[in-house]
Parts: C-alpha cells; structure tokens; sequence
C-alpha cells in the first residue's frame, strides 16, 4: 500500500475525530480541536487525491469514516450494536475494499523539460 491510500486511512479517522466533535463538543478547546480535525482531515484527502483517482479516494474516505464513526459512537457512547448495522458496515466495508482493488494504481507521468 502506497503512502497516499495511508493518507486517505489517516484523513477517515480524522473524520471520525471531526464528527464526534461537531456533536460532542461543548468547550472552546473542544470546538479548535474538532476544526483541527476537519482541516487535517481534508489536507490529507486533497494530497491524496492529487496521485489517486478523486472519486475512489472520496468513496473510501467517506466509507472508512462512516464505518469508523459508527464503530466509535458505539464504543464510546454506548449506541447498541444491531445486526443489521453489522452487516451494514460489512457490505460497505466490502465496497471500499473492492474499489481499491480495482484501482489501478496511477502510472508516473514523464516530465519533458
């Protein structure tokens, strides 16, 4: 796995960061830190979508951090685990899996100066 799809992982659990800040902050420190979150996290996907496929990058993202953010509203906040929302997460987890399979990874592009 190159560096740029660990970019897109890094930006998703960011995003995960940013949207239980943007529900659960309630101080000053909390609120910089969730705009922290939000601005690392989009740094981090627009890097990767300048040597990636920006729709594939985009869908990951936003499946990693969907999948993340219902992971950690369960284990932080007590939300119960439903089957249905397991098997949810699974196929959506499978769909992010199979778009980076299918991805070929982008060739270097010569430059002729």
């Amino acid at each position: 796995m190159n560096k740029q799809w660990i970019s897109v992982i890094i930006a998703a659990c960011f995003e995960v960061g940013w949207v239980i800040g943007l529900k659960h902050a309630t101080s000053v420190l909390e609120w910089i830190g969730t705009v922290i979150a939000i601005f690392i996290s989009f740094y981090l996907l627009i890097k990767a979508g300048e040597h990636l496929p920006v729709g594939t990058v985009y869908a990951v993202f936003v499946g990693l951090g969907t999948a993340g953010t219902v992971c950690a509203d369960s284990l932080l906040f007590g939300e119960p685990w439903k089957l249905a929302k397991i098997i949810c997460i699974v196929v959506l987890l499978a769909g992010v899996v199979g778009l980076k399979l299918v991805t070929g990874e982008p060739k270097e592009q010569e430059v002729n100066e």
